[in-house]
């Protein structure tokens, strides 16, 4: 796909690993049941890019680190600008020199997620600093102007194996996902801000359409949105394509987070399921 990478800004911007967050100790299952466990936040050991998205016994998971800009007139930017498959380097602590890969970010929370190999983690703390080469955001495919892109490195899309074929462009993906089921992060008005929620509580429903295999990483399709200018943009025949985030969650309305990359309003997008899928693959 032709696009106009060499002139997409990269610019720095930087962070902290962030502290876990406790808002309340309990959270409700959708039957009301309590359940006290960790969510979002700090330095996940036992959870990464590659794994199942309902792998963990907890709510709103984040994988590998969590970082955030303390503060948030920063952290606006550093969401912003911080896109999937940007190089991340620890400036700070005994990581220091250490290079991840960002891999979503999650909105409400307002967390990049950055990748970083499992013995890396090992020496990271809290309060780390993370600088990320920001790049992405202005990229344009210039032959498809009907399709808005978002956070994604321009170096990984060219990765993607995506064919362009009689005017419309084949997209990989590990599942399709109905519009009916997109809903926590639903009418935020900017794209480059976060995720918004596969909805998973009917767990009968997941399992039939196929969404029980998720992963963190995986490129998903989500049907009949189209997220231009907003999250949620429901529209008959418009296709987006996003990211899978962070991990499963138990209270209502929420799941799977979904990071969008790709918005298309005019039918030009056709996502086709795929085992490579992942950008995992690809980075």
């Amino acid at each position: 796909m032709k696009t106009n990478k060499d002139t997409v800004v990269k610019i720095s911007v930087s962070g902290e690993v962030a502290h876990p967050l406790m808002r309340s100790p309990f959270r409700l299952e959708t039957d009301g049941t309590p359940r006290l466990f960790p969510g979002t936040g700090g330095i996940t050991y036992n959870f990464a890019l590659g794994d199942s998205a309902f792998k963990m016994t907890g709510d709103h998971v984040e994988p590998d680190v969590s970082t955030k800009n303390p503060d948030n007139d920063k952290n606006a930017a550093y969401v912003a600008y911080s896109c999937i498959g940007n190089s991340a380097l620890v400036i700070s602590g005994d990581a220091k020199g250490e290079r991840g890969v960002v891999t979503g970010k999650h909105g409400g929370i307002n967390h990049v997620l950055i990748h970083f190999k499992e013995e890396v983690k090992e020496k990271m703390a809290i309060g780390d600093r993370i600088q990320v080469t920001g790049y992405g955001q202005g990229l344009v495919l210039e032959d498809y102007p009907g399709i808005r892109v978002y956070n994604i490195d321009p170096y990984l899309l060219e990765k993607v194996p995506a064919v362009e074929s009689d005017g419309r462009i084949h997209f990989p993906v590990r599942a399709i996902v109905p519009g009916y089921l997109m809903g926590s992060g639903s009418g935020s008005g900017n794209p480059a801000g976060g995720d918004y929620d596969i909805i998973t509580n009917d767990r009968s429903l997941v399992k039939r359409v196929g969404l029980d295999k998720l992963r963190i990483g995986d490129f998903v399709a989500l049907e009949n949105h189209n997220d231009s200018f907003g999250l949620g943009g429901y529209m008959e025949g418009s296709v987006t394509i996003g990211v899978v985030v962070h991990g499963d969650c138990i209270i209502t309305g929420h799941g799977p987070g979904v990071t969008v990359i790709m918005a298309d309003g005019e039918g030009i997008i056709v996502p086709e399921v795929s085992e490579k899928s992942n950008i995992v693959d690809f980075i």
